[in-house]
């Protein structure tokens, strides 16, 4: 296990202690649920399907209309 250090402004932590006590965790616990949130929202993000609404036969597709229909962040 790896220890480490993190700043935190003083009314971000005194909202993480606050909540920490109403649900009965411990700050560190609150803080490793976060991180493994957000890991969690950015490797399903990163593995989101496309779909295109398309029948055979229906559109005429090139190399420059598919990159259009596709979302980049």
């Amino acid at each position: 296990m790896m220890r480490t250090t993190v700043d935190s402004p003083d009314p971000l932590y005194r909202k993480l202690k606050s909540r920490a006590a109403r649900e009965r965790r411990s700050v560190k616990d609150l803080i490793l649920r976060g991180a493994e949130d957000e890991l969690e929202a950015r490797r399903k993000k990163a593995k989101r399907k496309i779909s295109l609404p398309l029948r055979p036969g229906t559109v005429r597709l090139d190399n420059a209309k598919i990159f259009e229909s596709i979302p980049f962040p």
